[in-house]
């Protein structure tokens, strides 16, 4: 066995080796009857089509007709001899089997003559290698096409060279990469995956120290004179993880979760809604959002304390719906919820009656929206303000998309809904939801109704206003209830004897 650092035990290697041998073995039959004619012009088609190339060679991995993201991210390693890439992609998005398949190829095709496969610690990195030492001993549709791949003398667990001239070692972060050499050819290959641990993201020096070596010893392997594919898979599972640290590095930086800004599986052929539900349901929103969505949620420390309380009857309080539909440029790229709330205000308290926050489709925001009116005027409130934040990004959005929607559900049910946009110039996001929330939360006068305490949407966002801090993505839910609580206020302010001139000559006495 090879030596390194937590090296997995024999029996436990031997027993994950056979299963990968044993699955190549059965899921790649070969045509006995093929002539060598039909043989080479079967495996030059394939050649020319990385997909199906794939498909044939790997029918155990590739189980699932890909996504759109699957096959561009293929394409553009496969035609880009020179390229550095960081895909985080969530959880079950393929993204170690489809690097696998894709160093495979560029392996078998004469494109790589030296590989290095990096992990967290050499074990990893031996487990990362080991697909790809079965799948040369057992692929039996590999050896038919391209010989007998296992070469004595070079066939260790973390190293060896396959009879094609392509060199695979396996590398822990912090081990010497220096010197690598292949006969005369130093590295073009290197596959990092999953370098990121909890434990080491919470500690700034060992960080450092990776993001160094992996800058400095790992990528000063390569050749200047040849190019190099240098390809990061992992997730996004701490502000402070390796993955964001190479962002700048890399000349593409993708991040796909296990579903997109609308609420949809990004692999549908794999993943359905149905079995995204399932899988998703026993844990936290927070672990969801780490493992999931590339947000890691590890909690902030303004909002700790959130208070359940009974809402008073809601007809006897000042209401207003806010919405945040999270629809500006800006925001596109961050995989923003849309948020939508019922706020009333009674005395100094502030009660969130009823929310909806969430990745969801311009239909369904707007079916919130004239669900809670509809609640509202149930309720028996007299007079229920509606708004809708509106900044310069979003003005199109809202005259050419939401009106247009909001204008045929009031002609399908009857309810006008008296919606206003919010035309606020607001400030940075975050002060402003700390210098809102964070005095009427802490004097305790920040109420979420207990009535709805275990429902979904109000768990997400009491979620984000516990784990919410300036680097904290998901903060719609919070930004929403922000604007709630400013119009409100305003309104007060408004009806205030003299109004806001009031307001002001009183401010100007005090100070």
């Amino acid at each position: 066995m090879a030596k390194g650092i937590n090296v997995a035990s024999d029996s436990e290697y031997l027993k994950s080796w056979q299963e990968f041998r044993d699955n190549f073995r059965k899921a790649t039959p070969i045509d006995l009857n093929e002539t060598p004619a039909e043989k080479l012009k079967r495996k030059n088609r394939l050649e020319k089509n990385p997909e199906e190339w794939f498909k044939f060679y790997f029918p155990n991995y590739y189980t699932s007709e890909p996504a759109d993201f699957h096959k561009k991210a293929t394409k553009r390693i496969i035609d880009n001899a020179e390229w550095f890439e960081v895909r985080a992609w969530s959880r079950e998005l393929a993204k170690s089997a489809r690097s696998m398949m894709e160093f495979t190829y560029l392996s078998m095709t004469g494109k790589f003559r030296n590989i290095l496969l990096v992990s967290n610690t050499h074990s990893n990195a031996e487990r990362l290698l080991l697909p790809f030492k079965s799948c040369f001993e057992a692929n039996q549709r590999l050896i038919n096409d391209y010989g007998k791949q296992e070469r004595y003398g070079s066939w260790q667990t973390d190293e060896f060279t396959t009879q094609k001239g392509c060199s695979f070692r396996a590398i822990g972060w912090g081990e010497s990469p220096r010197g690598t050499r292949n006969d005369n050819f130093r590295p073009d290959g290197i596959l990092i995956d999953d370098i990121d641990t909890d434990e080491e993201c919470r500690n700034e020096d060992i960080q450092t120290a990776k993001f160094k070596w992996i800058e400095q010893a790992l990528y000063g392997t390569r050749s200047i004179s040849n190019p190099l594919r240098f390809l990061v898979n992992g997730n996004i599972i701490h502000d402070n993880c390796i993955i964001l640290k190479l962002k700048e590095r890399a000349k593409k930086f993708e991040v796909i979760n296990i579903r997109d800004d609308n609420g949809k599986s990004t692999w549908p052929n794999k993943n359905t809604e149905e079995l995204i539900d399932i899988a998703l349901e026993p844990i936290s929103y927070e672990s969801q959002q780490k493992e999931y969505y590339n947000n890691p949620m590890d909690g902030g420390d303004t909002f700790k304390d959130l208070r359940d309380g009974k809402c008073p009857k809601i007809n006897q309080c000042a209401v207003v719906i806010y919405a945040d539909p999270a629809t500006s440029n800006k925001d596109k790229t961050s995989g923003s919820d849309k948020a939508i709330g019922i706020i009333a205000k009674k005395g100094f308290d502030y009660y969130i009656v009823r929310a909806a926050v969430g990745a969801m489709t311009t239909a369904n925001f707007i079916s919130y929206l004239f669900e809670f009116y509809t609640y509202c005027k149930t309720m028996g409130v007299d007079t229920v303000r509606v708004f809708i934040e509106n900044n310069n990004l979003q003005n199109p959005f809202y005259e050419q998309v939401f009106l247009p929607v909001i204008y045929q559900q009031a002609n399908a049910t009857g309810v006008f809904l008296p919606i206003t946009p919010d035309d606020r110039e607001k400030p940075e996001k975050w002060t402003r939801i700390e210098g809102t929330l964070e005095p009427v939360n802490r004097l305790g006068h920040l109420i979420f109704n207990e009535e709805y305490k275990d429902e979904p949407n109000m768990k997400r966002l009491k979620a984000q206003l516990k784990n919410a801090s300036r680097k904290q993505k998901k903060l719609d839910g919070p930004d929403m209830v922000e604007g709630g609580v400013h119009k409100l206020k305003e309104m007060e302010a408004i009806d205030a004897p003299g109004g806001f001139e009031s307001v002001k000559r009183t401010n100007t006495k005090k100070m």
